[in-house]
């Protein structure tokens, strides 16, 4: 039988209508289930992007549980995407240009331009029903040194892109800005591409109980009632866009993208859950693949994916705990938890379980009582940058001591939080079978309690996509050294979110393929955001001019030339 993508590329040129007109009006933003009714919001840089709730998206997004049990097998793309890409070589880049215009929403650089990409809702049927990705650019600021596009692939899955080029765009080194057009997207649900919802109540829509925390007693009878109210609730609202939501449908509109942008071949920054999408795009499309940096990486795990990234939760908290306890107890330190160290952790395990068995009143937050999990999940949230431990610190020494409790900083609206959790929940149920085994998960919850006490079992209990009623329409992709040299990993060595344990794997499957540079930091996010000058200059030259380490490279914490090989 004939592949959907051969046969896609085959009549491509005969149904080119298919792609955008020219007076398709910019940013359309229907429900695909109520075509008719715009959507209520679209991400900005003010109301989405540069919020420090949504900035820790990957905890918000609900990667979130694990399981030793099995999963869809993975396929391994190196034949079939080989043979894909050798039926489509012919065509090159699109000669379809986009029309570009003014950016809708706040926030966005007044250079930044916008446009809608037309897709396959179900890519098994490409000349059916289309949908929207809204892209953006910020043009070369040096056209005379132009040398492509570069997209940024945003983190999540669920989280915003549009106005990355006016945002994380901007922090880019000048000369990487003068060699690229800076390309940002919306995937395919999320903010001003054709989006989907998920109704869940204010309550509901806390992190706390987003995340499959498990009871005070280590049961899973919470996590999975509200688990499978999420999964119903998110399949009923996101209609058939829910069902056709997944990494590998991510990675077949960015290549329509480079398409309609006109070009053979992209260069990419991709963080965190952008790792993974960017991992499987390049072995997709390895042909279509300029210069590839993925930074802060996911464990490309193709029997667990998601579930591999939920337990990796654990090992990153166990990782990351230690920086807090070491700046906790600096001496000076105007929020200091503890004299030592090594009384942190003890303390703040012993404050958790008081918690659990009387809350207080925390005016403000939701849910307006600081449980032993909402404390949990407050560190597990302030672990992803430095900058957040105040906050924690605070929380613990009014907890302590009887104080007033901090304010919580402003989240994203309830409407924002519906469509992350919708393309989040999606994506990870789709992307890979999970256990629907109730037992199984009491079995493992247990076991991963004791070996991670700071997690309290949190990273292998149930998830909605136990309660997910579809199956996965295609393996996940097994990441391999098929393709060309051109990729190049960064990490920090304590990451709550993607551990560098994960990263090397990353690396591994990839082999001759990629780089790693590993940077002795703390934090999600690696370029040009913890001020490593070792680590983004490795970055910067090998966007810029091309130039990889030969072998991975270890950058120390203070910034200086790459001091020694981090082996493979």
């Amino acid at each position: 039988m004939e592949h959907p993508e051969h046969r896609q590329h085959r009549q491509h040129r005969q149904h080119r209508q298919h792609r955008q007109h020219p007076e398709h009006r910019q940013h359309q933003k229907r429900q695909l289930n109520e075509p008719r009714q715009p959507a209520r919001f679209g991400w900005s840089a003010a109301r989405g992007e540069n919020r420090a709730a949504l900035r820790a998206a990957p905890a918000l997004v609900l990667v979130l549980a694990a399981s030793l049990l099995g999963a869809a097998p993975a396929t391994d793309a190196s034949s079939t995407d080989r043979a894909r890409t050798s039926d489509a070589r012919t065509q090159g880049a699109s000669t379809t240009s986009l029309t570009w215009g003014p950016c809708e929403g706040d926030g966005a650089d007044e250079r930044q331009e916008c446009a809608t990409v037309k897709v396959p809702l179900d890519y098994a049927h490409p000349n059916g029903r289309q949908i929207d990705i809204a892209v953006s650019r910020i043009r070369s600021e040096q056209p005379s040194t132009r040398r492509g596009a570069l997209l940024l692939i945003p983190g999540g899955p669920g989280g915003p892109g549009l106005n990355g080029p006016s945002t994380k765009g901007q922090r880019l080194p000048q000369e990487v800005r003068d060699a690229y057009d800076v390309i940002g997207f919306d995937p395919r649900g999320v903010g001003q591409s054709t989006q989907v919802t998920c109704g869940l109540g204010h309550g509901e829509l806390a992190t706390v109980n987003l995340r499959p925390w498990p009871d005070v007693d280590g049961g899973i009878t919470g996590a999975a009632a509200r688990g499978r109210n999420m999964a119903a609730t998110c399949a009923r609202d996101g209609g058939e866009l829910s069902r056709n939501i997944s990494t590998r449908n991510e990675a077949r509109d960015i290549d329509r993208i480079r398409r309609a942008l006109g070009e053979r071949k992209l260069s990419a920054w991709g963080v965190s859950y952008g790792t993974y999408a960017g991992a499987v795009y390049a072995q997709m499309y390895p042909d279509r693949t300029d210069r590839w940096v993925l930074d802060s990486n996911d464990d490309p795990n193709p029997r667990l994916v998601s579930r591999q990234w939920m337990a990796n939760y654990g090992v990153g908290v166990e990782d990351t705990f230690p920086d807090f306890a070491k700046w906790a107890t600096r001496p000076g330190n105007a929020d200091r938890v503890a004299d030592r160290p090594e009384q942190v952790r003890p303390m703040f395990l012993r404050l958790a379980a008081q918690l659990d068995r009387a809350p207080l009143d925390w005016p403000g937050a939701n849910p307006a009582k600081l449980t032993g999990n909402h404390l949990r999940q407050t560190m597990v949230d302030s672990l992803y940058l430095k900058n957040r431990f105040p906050f924690l610190a605070k929380v613990i020494n009014a907890a302590r001591t009887g104080g007033t409790l901090p304010t919580p900083g402003t989240p994203p609206t309830d409407d924002e939080l519906r469509n992350n959790i919708a393309v989040s929940i999606a994506t990870i149920c789709n992307d890979v079978s999970w256990p629907r085994s109730l037992p199984a998960y009491e079995r493992e919850v247990p076991k991963n309690r004791a070996r991670y006490p700071l997690t309290a079992g949190m990273p292998a209990s149930v998830m909605p996509c136990a309660f997910w009623p579809y199956a996965p329409k295609e393996p996940a992709t097994r990441i391999t050294s098929h393709g060309p040299s051109n990729v190049l990993l960064t990490q920090n060595l304590r990451d709550v979110a993607t551990p560098h344990s994960g990263a090397v794997n990353l690396r591994r499957a990839f082999g001759d393929r990629a780089r790693m540079v590993s940077v002795d930091e703390m934090g999600h996010g690696v370029y040009v955001s913890n001020g490593n000058a070792c680590g983004d200059q490795v970055v910067t030259d090998f966007l810029v001019t091309g130039k990889r380490p030969a072998r991975d490279v270890l950058c120390a914490s203070d910034p200086s030339r790459p001091s020694r090989s981090s082996g493979s």
